[in-house]
């Protein structure tokens, strides 16, 4: 059974959940109105067991339709950033994640602003606190930050830096954030690209296993 946090999620952040089979393009004003971040998330889809929703602003519904009708995602994909009217933006195609029982793994990172000394530019982005490690001189290591989409789903985002890998800062960080996630009432998502083996390894450590589900869109560079 989906997790009720999840399908609030789901359907608050697509504007509809869940679909019969087969690819549902629909509605959201949310697609036209600025992210997380500021910037625009002008087309967002979630695929699982056969059938998938692909969110877009309203004046673009026609015109994507068109476009994936009848046609597999590898031929439509690379179109679609044109068709909702955002040529210059790119598409991404990912593993979707989520997690309602993180890995009991020992906290080791202190929430801070995001504007911290020696933080990396895309915690910047953020604008509440984001959870960071530093060592014993204050340099940065690793962190996480929170895309809260909504009031029901929030996605983790996790950075270390080279010369700190293979330590297990990262799934730490994702357990320790997710549980913050959970009592704030939301559930915790996570995201990587399917090729990237080390994301992968990450999300399963800290507990979010693969459920099959899939994610796709138009994302800012």
């Amino acid at each position: 059974m989906l997790d009720r946090r999840l399908f609030l999620h789901l359907a608050t952040w697509l504007g509809q959940w869940p679909a019969g089979p087969g690819l549902h393009v629909v509605r959201s004003w949310r697609r036209a109105r600025p992210a997380w971040d500021g910037r625009l998330r002008p087309a967002i889809g979630v695929a699982a067991g056969g059938s998938a929703i692909l969110s877009v602003a309203p004046a673009r519904v026609e015109a994507v339709r068109s476009l994936v009708a009848g046609r597999p995602i590898e031929e439509w994909l690379p179109a679609l950033p044109a068709a909702v009217g955002t040529p210059e933006l790119t598409t991404n195609r990912g593993v979707f994640r989520w997690c309602t029982d993180p890995a009991p793994l020992p906290d080791v990172g202190e929430w801070l602003p995001p504007t911290v000394p020696g933080a990396p530019p895309w915690l910047g982005l953020f604008d509440t606190d984001v959870l960071v490690v530093r060592d014993d001189a204050g340099a940065y290591l690793a962190g996480v930050g929170i895309k809260r989409h909504d009031a029901y789903g929030h996605e983790l985002a996790v950075g270390t830096v080279p010369a700190a890998r293979g330590r297990g800062l990262a799934r730490r960080l994702v357990a320790q954030a997710a549980r913050r996630v959970l009592a704030e009432g939301a559930i915790p998502t996570y995201l990587h690209d399917p090729g990237n083996r080390a994301s992968a390894r990450v999300a399963e450590a800290a507990g979010f296993p693969d459920r099959g589900f899939t994610s796709f869109g138009v994302f800012p560079h």
